[in-house]
């Protein structure tokens, strides 16, 4: 089991790892708006959904995987009516590939944020 860092994403805000990778899957942590400076994003949906895909696509890469190999994720959202938007900017990250996704509508998320991804990848 290897810990996956690095500095293209925001360093964990708690007691875990960006990413874990063991046999061959990288299982990330949840992401949520910040920059990898720390800088939380609290504007809009789209801007908030950008960076949260941004930072899973660079922790990814740091573990040997990229979007194109996310077999899962789950996406938590505060408010149900950001589902098209989300949408949206998940189907322009991932293009063509679709991986297997659950979306669950949650009452708050660290720092307010409006949206979180954890992936699931193959190395």
């Amino acid at each position: 089991m290897n810990t996956v860092s690095t500095k293209k994403a925001p360093e964990a805000i708690g007691p875990y790892s960006q990413a874990i990778v063991i046999n061959g899957f990288i299982f990330t942590s949840g992401q949520i708006a910040l920059t990898s400076e720390g800088e939380f994003l609290d504007k809009d949906i789209r801007i908030q959904t950008e960076q949260v895909l941004k930072n899973l696509s660079e922790i990814l890469k740091q573990g040997g995987s990229s979007l194109s190999k996310v077999i899962k994720t789950t996406i938590f959202l505060t408010d149900i009516d950001d589902f098209i938007v989300v949408n949206e900017v998940y189907a322009k990250a991932f293009g063509e590939h679709k991986p297997a996704r659950s979306t669950v509508c949650v009452k708050s998320l660290p720092k307010n944020a409006k949206i979180e991804i954890e992936a699931v990848g193959i190395i």
